[in-house]
């Protein structure tokens, strides 16, 4: 993982959780955003969304990098912040952060999510997935099993997917604390991210629940 990206990737888990998701909450209730191409947005009021490294609303497109999530709020008529009392952990970015968002490092972390909402709108085509400001993932949860991606983090500071059974099953496909997680990079093309989540389901439903320690 370079600098970049984790810079990046914190900057705009920032921008989602305190531009995004904060006012949303405070206007619709609502804490949910979405990935759209080349981004990110909110679901309901206000109308918000990142754009390669810009913030856009309606016809206005304000950078990124080199701004603080204070002053992108102010710039599109918002407050900045996080929804309270919902959550704990956060992106941790400050509202007076200057944010560091590189061109290239955000073209990934918004193809780790392209690649991820196609693969889950295949697998469960009749659940929309979610991008949690919380924890900056997208996921859905199906079966009793959470399924998604995450542009990385501090249990994998890559982009992953991962899968994680509401009951821990046992075996070598199951990786994690919370389940199987694997870098993208060993999912490349259209289908092997598709397959992992099928793989994930099958698995599930067939290997032993993890014994209690």
């Amino acid at each position: 993982m370079t600098v970049d990206l984790r810079t990046a990737r914190r900057s705009l888990h920032g921008v989602a959780e305190l531009v995004l998701a904060g006012p949303q909450y405070r206007h619709s209730g609502t804490i949910r955003l979405k990935v759209v191409p080349g981004g990110f947005a909110t679901v309901k009021e206000p109308d918000l969304r990142v754009t390669g490294t810009e913030l856009v609303c309606g016809d206005r497109e304000v950078p990124l990098n080199g701004a603080t999530c204070r002053e992108l709020a102010t710039a599109v008529n918002a407050e900045a912040g996080a929804a309270e009392d919902l959550y704990r952990d956060g992106s941790g970015v400050d509202p007076d952060e200057t944010l560091g968002v590189d061109a290239e490092a955000t073209r990934r972390i918004h193809e780790a999510f392209g690649r991820g909402h196609e693969a889950l709108s295949r697998f469960a085509p009749e659940i929309a997935p979610v991008l949690w400001p919380e924890h900056f993932d997208l996921g859905i949860s199906f079966d009793e099993v959470n399924y998604g991606v995450s542009p990385g983090d501090v249990h994998l500071d890559e982009p992953y997917a991962y899968a994680g059974p509401w009951e821990p099953r046992q075996g070598a496909f199951w990786n994690a604390s919370f389940g199987a997680a694997r870098p993208l990079r060993l999912l490349p093309g259209a289908t092997a991210l598709f397959d992992f989540f099928m793989e994930a389901r099958d698995r599930t439903a067939h290997d032993r629940p993890r014994s209690p320690q």
